[in-house]
């Protein structure tokens, strides 16, 4: 790839400042950070501008647009310590983990509200079944020939004789 022409690069540096601008002030595409691969892609240049390069010798070079890079994380970090600016997907992160963590309390008073109310069922089970043998057992001892003989009914208050 040969080299960009000065006005191709004042074009560039151009268009990645009012990209910069658009991002520090809240402008971000879905789906996007602030950071430099989306820099690059509102302004329109590969990102490889960003960083630095190698010479031939193995020498380092600043990249054409580092000097840019650097003055966005700069600008970044400054309105982020200022309160100004909030990352949405760090804030969304920050609501859904605070959103998590009352679930996990709302699950966790339900799992103990469910092992209150399986104990409390187990016990009046418990209870019925005892009821039950009792019953039972005063059914058969009346059945056993004992000698418990049933009480006449008495007729209710308020009729004298009978109906028929």
């Amino acid at each position: 790839m040969g080299r960009i022409t000065d006005q191709d690069r004042q074009h560039n540096e151009t268009a990645i400042r009012a990209a910069m601008d658009r991002l520090l002030a809240g402008d971000l595409p879905e789906d996007s950070r602030r950071d430099l691969k989306t820099l690059a892609a509102m302004a329109g240049v590969t990102r490889t501008g960003f960083y630095p390069k190698k010479n031939r010798d193995g020498s380092s070079r600043p990249g054409p647009y580092q000097h840019l890079a650097e003055e966005f994380s700069r600008r970044l970090l400054a309105l982020e310590a200022a309160g100004q600016i909030v990352d949405p997907r760090a804030a969304q992160i920050d609501r859904l983990k605070d959103h998590v963590g009352e679930l996990k309390e709302r699950v966790a008073e339900r799992n103990l509200q469910i092992s209150e109310l399986t104990e409390f069922k187990q016990r009046a089970l418990s209870r019925i079944a005892a009821q039950h043998q009792e019953i039972e057992r005063l059914r058969a001892q009346i059945g056993a020939g004992n000698k418990v003989t049933p009480l006449p009914r008495q007729p209710a208050p308020g009729t004298i004789g009978s109906c028929s």
